[in-house]
């Protein structure tokens, strides 16, 4: 059953030369450097914050910044990037880069820093924000191209029009309204499954210590006597900038069929938020009666919202593979690079896949090609993606769905988007050449000989 709406005329927000869905990693960098790059720049973001999954789903860990190149692990991922970093750096919320199952480095951060660093990023680049502004459709303009991006906020409906847009919403809402080729999941529509962040407070850290090595065993041992029941194997515990505040990633959520929760669909988000904070309460009663050091731990706080890793993927120009993760793959058209390998959420476990370590480089490229939707008859020519919804197959997309990439592929976006305007011709048809010498100007390794 459907109602109909009456009709009605919505007002005009603004019009701008670059309009950004979403301000996580990828589009917090997307907006930032479409500005600097001389566009005017609206960044909409449905939070009161930047920061995406982030921020808003609690991670709090910086993935794929990395790489182990050679059997030695250093920073891959720089550019804009790396301004971002010097400014959680001098709000004292970047932890330094600790190691990750013996193979490779993450980043712990305060939640807050990076938000206050993401804010002055992005007002000094020059870009606009519209906080508090949920995305709900689209329409074309007279040669097909997106034109119109409508907008719920509190002010009442809006509309956004813009001569090239950004998808860096994480589920490509953009893209799939634009009727651009997208897909969900494996062959099966399984997707990687969704986890609730939280982190317990009142920790002592001198009893803890390297905790995160003990927990998986003693989980074990607690699922084998049957006094505790786990979602999944694969815990990850660790310290944040303080010994006494820990972030737990360890729940997994599912729909009735088993299926991953799906964050497209508003019934199986809210079913996900009941099931993620009923076992955030089973888990901390494992962690004080089983893990020294957590004794009087308590939860300190909940992700605002599900920490979603996978729904729809476009299908672009060229879809990043496992073959080519694993294989660390060079490409052309580079913009980036992704250091980080697949890692998959199956049903109560995770499962990793790497390059050959060490004799690999451990990276590889990015190319440009995975941001362009695939050109169908008909398809919006100016629409760019970027971020996890990016041109990837489910097993890819596992490696470069982490915020690393997303830094990359924003930046390189929000470059193209520009630069496109300023040449007076589409994203697909700008020369990738003028990109990578602009990419690296800004101080972008983009693999190879960089």
């Amino acid at each position: 059953m459907h109602i109909t709406e009456p009709a009605r005329q919505t007002p005009l927000h603004g019009e701008y030369d670059v309009v950004v869905l979403g301000g996580g990693p990828a589009g917090l960098l997307a907006a930032a450097s479409a500005a600097r790059n001389g566009a005017s720049v609206l960044l909409v973001e449905r939070y009161g914050f930047l920061g995406g999954m982030g921020t808003a789903a609690g991670v709090s860990n910086f993935c794929g910044l990395h790489a182990n190149v050679h059997g030695t692990i250093r920073q891959v991922v720089h550019g804009m990037t790396d301004e971002l970093l010097d400014r959680m750096r001098a709000l004292d919320g970047l932890n330094e880069p600790h190691l990750i199952l013996g193979k490779i480095h993450a980043q712990a951060y305060d939640i807050s820093a990076f938000k206050c660093a993401a804010d002055g990023l992005l007002r000094d680049s020059g870009a606009g924000v519209l906080f508090h502004a949920l995305a709900t459709g689209m329409a074309r303009g007279a040669d097909g191209d997106v034109d119109t991006l409508f907008l719920e906020t509190k002010s009442g409906r809006r509309a956004v029009r813009g001569r090239v847009f950004i998808d860096c919403s994480g589920d490509a809402d953009l893209a799939a309204w634009s009727g651009l080729p997208f897909e969900k999941g494996d062959a099966h529509g399984g997707m990687l499954y969704p986890t609730l962040m939280f982190k317990v407070g009142n920790v002592d850290g001198a009893r803890a210590q390297e905790a995160w090595k003990t927990i998986p065993a003693l989980m074990d041992a607690a699922a084998a006597s049957g006094e505790f029941t786990f979602p999944r194997r694969g815990a990850i515990v660790r310290p944040q900038k303080h010994d006494y505040e820990w972030r737990v990633n360890v729940t997994q959520l599912a729909d009735a069929d088993g299926g991953a929760a799906d964050g497209t669909d508003a019934e199986s988000l809210s079913a996900g938020e009941l099931e993620g904070r009923r076992q955030i309460v089973q888990y901390l009663a494992f962690l004080r009666a089983k893990v020294p050091g957590f004794e009087q731990a308590y939860v300190l706080d909940i992700a605002p919202q599900l920490g979603i890793r996978e729904t729809r993927r476009i299908v672009g120009e060229y879809m990043l593979t496992q073959d080519d993760v694993l294989g660390c793959a060079d490409f052309d058209d580079s913009i980036g690079v992704n250091g980080w390998p697949l890692e998959m959420h199956m049903a109560g476990d995770v499962k990793w896949l790497w390059p050959p370590i060490p004799e690999s480089r451990g990276y590889n490229q990015l190319p440009y090609r995975m941001m362009l939707p695939r050109r169908d008859a008909g398809a919006a020519r100016n629409v760019l993606v970027a971020g996890r919804c990016a041109s990837m197959t489910h097993e890819g997309q596992s490696a470069a769905r982490v915020s690393g990439s997303c830094f990359a592929m924003g930046e390189a976006a929000g470059a193209a988007a520009a630069l496109a305007l300023k040449a007076g011709t589409l994203p697909a048809e700008l020369s990738v050449a003028l990109l990578q010498a602009r990419l690296r100007e800004q101080g972008a390794f983009l693999g190879g000989q960089d």
